[in-house]
This record gives C-alpha cells, sequence and structure tokens, in this order.
C-alpha cells in the first residue's frame, strides 16, 4: 500500500492571546476592524481623537464580551501617540485606519488643508508604524501593522490631488518598511476600499456627480460597506497572511481594473 501524502491544515484565522491596537476605532471602518479582531479573539486597544464617542464604543465592546480599553489621542500629535503606545504595552497587530481629506481643486489648495491631510495620513501613519514596529522588534515576536488606504493608492481622482498623494505615500513607505522588517518577522501591508459610506466620506455622497462617477467606475454595481473591509483586515492580521507583505490588498469592487 503506497504511502499518502498528509493534507494540508488551513492557517488559523484566530487571534487568540493577541493584542491588537486599532486606531480611528470610534467609526467606520476603524471600528469595524476592531469588531472583527476582537470577535477574532485579539484583545483590542482603541485609539481615536473624540474621547466621549471613544468610550462609548468601548463600553459596548465590554458589554458584548469583547476584551477592550481606550485611549484618546490623534495620531498626528506623534509625541503623545508614542506616550499613549509605550502607557498601553506591547503589541501583536496594528490597524491603522484614522484619516484625513480635504478634497478641493489642485490649483486651490490650501496649505493649511495640505498640512493636515499629511500630518494625519503620512506623517501619523510613518510614525505610529515605527512606534509599534520597535517594540515587535526588541520583543523578537513579530506582528502584523496593516494600514487602511485607499483606492486613491493607485489611481487619480476629480479635486484629490492631497488625498491621493498622501495615500500614494503610503504604499511607497510601506514597501520600504516591508524589506526592512522582514528579517524580525514584522509585516507591513495596506487595504485600499473604494468608496465606502462612512463619516469621511459623507461630503462626496451628497454630490449627486460624484456619486454617478463612483457607480460608473465601480464594476461590481455598489459602494462599499463597512463590512467588506473585515474580512481582508482579519486575513493580514492573522497567521493565514503570514507570507503577506509589502503589498496592498484592493478592496475596489473593481474600480482599477481597467
Amino acid at each position: 500500500m503506497s504511502s499518502l501524502t498528509p493534507l494540508p491544515k488551513t492557517p488559523s484565522f484566530r487571534l487568540d492571546g493577541k493584542r491588537a491596537l486599532i486606531t480611528g476605532a470610534s467609526s467606520g471602518i476603524g471600528l469595524a476592524s476592531a469588531v472583527a479582531l476582537a470577535e477574532a479573539g485579539a484583545e483590542v486597544v482603541l485609539f481615536a481623537r473624540g474621547e466621549a464617542r471613544l468610550r462609548s464604543v468601548c463600553d459596548q465592546f465590554v458589554e458584548a464580551g469583547f476584551s477592550a480599553s481606550c485611549t484618546a489621542v490623534d495620531i498626528s500629535d506623534t509625541e503623545a501617540t508614542a506616550n499613549a503606545i509605550a502607557d498601553n504595552g506591547s503589541f501583536d497587530i496594528l490597524v491603522n485606519a484614522a484619516g484625513l481629506a480635504r478634497h478641493s481643486p489642485a490649483v486651490e489648495t490650501d496649505p493649511s488643508d495640505f498640512d493636515a491631510v499629511y500630518d494625519v495620513n503620512v506623517r501619523g501613519a510613518y510614525f505610529i508604524s515605527t512606534a509599534v514596529a520597535r517594540g515587535m522588534i526588541e520583543r523578537a515576536t513579530g506582528g502584523s501593522i496593516i494600514h487602511i488606504s485607499s483606492q486613491m493608492a493607485h489611481v487619480g481622482g476629480i479635486d484629490r490631488a492631497v488625498y491621493c498623494s498622501s495615500k500614494h505615500a503610503i504604499e511607497g513607505f510601506v514597501k520600504s518598511m516591508a524589506i526592512e522588517w522582514g528579517q524580525h518577522r514584522v509585516r507591513i501591508n495596506s487595504v485600499c476600499p473604494t468608496f465606502v459610506r462612512t463619516p469621511l466620506t459623507e461630503q462626496t455622497f451628497s454630490r449627486p456627480e460624484r456619486v454617478k462617477w463612483i457607480e460608473e467606475k465601480i464594476k461590481l454595481g455598489r459602494v462599499g460597506e463597512v463590512e467588506d473591509l473585515m474580512g481582508p483586515v482579519l486575513f493580514l492580521a492573522s497567521e493565514a497572511s503570514a507570507m503577506v507583505t509589502g503589498t496592498s490588498l484592493l478592496v475596489d469592487g473593481g474600480w482599477t481594473a481597467d
């Protein structure tokens, strides 16, 4: 009788025993990501700017039986963010969902809007990555860093020169950090959603001509919902994506297919 080849074992999507930091966690994609990780067994630490809303959300997590705590912090304040990370201990997972958008024609861009977007989307994202990765490297445990980027990190958009450039920047440092940190088993990737109905996109969805443009671009015929991002985030946080680093996972309904 010939010997049988053992069947492969599917890697686990469970996160039991892991600690996850989620920024922008009080609403939208950040909140959905935190729920996904908590449901998979992770202890979640929630960061967001608005303290009252954040604490209300954190209370909901605890009432649902999740292990959760929260700290009010704005990631554009890199010193305060580093201190908050140090105060909350080490992490196995980071999901950075904090983001800012201020749209205008390029020739009308106000420098203060440019700086505000870059302070959150680039500077804040960059330095929270290094702060969390430093702990992962020092403990020699590895880990997964996930940035909620955008399909606009791969294309251009009307009145979105500032926002698009900030998201393209994320893709650049993700690749470089992946090269540097791979030897430490620290993975870093981005998730790039299409337009998702969140407080950040309210301004866009209030304009019929923008909605028409969006609907024409999305091949699946609908805009995104926060639930569409929960599976991709969980995948990148878990051992199911153990060989995935330095790349972007497009969740764009086919927007960038052509």
